[in-house]
């Protein structure tokens, strides 16, 4: 019994593998956007580790006990939410936070840079 496949392979003088690839490169550089777009979505991006930072040291401060040298209080917690704020958003700035403002800057630009999508010649 001969059993021959019918499946055909794609030319490789076929330019529209070309082009895909062409429009992948463009629209993962984000190379359409502008200084201005690239610096929000950096600073969105550090803004949103520092409070997920900020979050992560409030729930381990919860867990030690209470310092009796200086005796609590109100004004202690205010000034520890603080002071914990700040330390997660000098990490995150410093780049020695957990690399996830990196991974949403990226995305970020990802998606805009689709949403202006270069114009492409069909004719070609």
């Amino acid at each position: 019994m001969d059993i021959t496949s019918t499946a055909t392979v794609p030319d490789s003088s076929d330019n529209a593998a070309a082009k895909a690839r062409q429009l992948q490169r463009l629209n993962v550089s984000g190379n359409n956007l502008s200084e201005k777009q690239r610096l929000q979505a950096k600073k969105i991006s550090q803004d949103f580790e520092a409070m997920v930072v900020g979050m992560m040291l409030k729930s381990m401060r919860e867990t030690v006990g209470k310092d009796k040298l200086t005796g609590g209080g109100h004004g202690e917690e205010v000034y520890r939410s603080m002071l914990d704020q700040e330390y997660a958003a000098v990490s995150v700035k410093r780049g020695s936070g957990m690399g996830l403002a990196k991974m949403i800057e990226k995305d970020i630009i990802r998606q805009e840079s689709r949403k202006v999508a270069p114009k492409i010649d069909h004719n070609e």
